[in-house]
């Protein structure tokens, strides 16, 4: 049985934490703490200052009661989107969220939250279990850079659950898209627009003319690919010599993924109106797809143990990325549980504090029934 109170309270001390990405030190250091009193020896690997942060990801180990059980991981992340500064959560009728001037910071501090209370409870009740591995990664939000930069030797989990998306507990994510980030430099030639636009090659026009001939932002069921960011010119009256770029491409299968990335890079290198106009294309592979069958155990575990506490149970195909991207492809069949969240990375977020509950009792059983698998 969860406690209710600490729960809600744990959650609502989280969220005023800040935790910009990158700036995840005050939270690490609490986290640890409470990790250990939990008796979780605790390492952090060196991501942080990969990336140019302060703080790395933590990654816990505690030995289990049954040593013949398969080893349980249960991850989330500790930053969080702007604005994450002075939150201020409310409680109204069942449902939290924040003042409405900052995002609320169940992305994913709800996932934590319920972590964290299926621990405590796991040693309130003297529970048996197998050994277990938290993970708490940092630089999530804008490309799981935590994950994709981790001392993934550290993990030695068997299979794992990243406490991460919308929907209600009992929602499991069992495949999800891989991303290329692809990024455009498109030069032209400088010209004043009044007196002489005739001697200038206009790069945005450029721009504009290949953007049309892109594929549509939506391929298929499983493939999307989206320009996100424009930026060049200088002013009104001077013909804009250079534009940046910024898009990407996803897809849940990686084959498809491979071709709708080559397709626009070459849009964009032999499309330009201009023959004068010099394009540079550069692509970034973010991370893989992640695909687990419907019968694998961890999809299994989870389903079992929802249906027990009476949650509905829903397996879906996502359109983004998140943790468990890399933990599948570090060998950690990992699937990603909903805990509730609702607009999240808006200051409309919100969460109904019913499924934090959920979220904790619905973590509790995993770890029983993994024991008992």
């Amino acid at each position: 049985m969860i406690n209710k109170k600490r729960i809600l309270n744990d959650f609502f001390e989280l969220v005023q934490i800040k935790c910009s990405t990158l700036q995840e030190r005050e939270i690490g250091n609490l986290l640890t703490k409470r990790l250990q009193e939990l008796g979780f020896s605790v390492t952090e690997d060196q991501a942080g200052k990969k990336l140019g942060g302060n703080c790395g990801n933590l990654i816990a180990t505690r030995p289990g009661s049954i040593s013949s059980a398969p080893r349980l991981m249960l991850t989330a992340h500790m930053d969080c989107v702007e604005p994450c500064s002075n939150i201020r959560p409310q409680l109204k009728d069942g449902r939290i969220t924040s003042d409405g001037t900052t995002i609320l910071g169940a992305d994913d501090k709800a996932g934590i939250a319920a972590i964290f209370e299926a621990l405590h409870c796991l040693k309130e009740q003297n529970i048996p279990h197998g050994d277990l591995q938290v993970v708490f990664t940092v630089a999530e939000e804008g490309g799981v850079n935590g994950s994709k930069n981790m001392d993934h030797s550290l993990l030695k989990a068997d299979l794992g659950y990243t406490l991460d998306t919308g929907g209600h507990p009992g929602k499991i994510t069992c495949r999800a898209p891989g991303q290329d980030k692809i990024f455009v430099k498109i030069q032209g030639k400088s010209a004043h627009a009044g007196i002489a636009p005739e001697n200038g090659i206009n790069a945005i026009s450029a721009a504009a003319h290949i953007i049309t001939k892109l594929p549509p932002a939506r391929i298929d069921e499983e493939t999307t690919c989206n320009i996100g960011k424009i930026s060049g010119g200088s002013a009104t009256n001077i013909v804009p010599d250079f534009v940046e770029i910024a898009g990407e491409s996803r897809s849940r299968n990686k084959e498809k993924l491979a071709a709708l990335t080559q397709k626009i890079c070459d849009i964009f290198k032999t499309g330009a109106s201009e023959p004068d106009t010099k394009i540079e294309v550069e692509v970034r592979h973010s991370y893989d797809p992640y695909v687990l069958p419907a019968d694998a155990p961890v999809i299994a575990v989870a389903a079992a143990a929802a249906e027990k506490l009476g949650f509905p149970v829903e397996i879906v195909e996502s359109g983004g990325g998140s943790d468990a991207n890399f933990y599948n492809t570090y060998g950690v069949p990992c699937a990603v549980l909903g805990v509730g969240m609702t607009n999240a990375h808006t200051k409309e977020e919100s969460l109904l504090e019913q499924d934090l509950y959920d979220a904790a009792a619905l973590t509790m059983q995993i770890i029983q029934d993994v024991a008992a698998h």
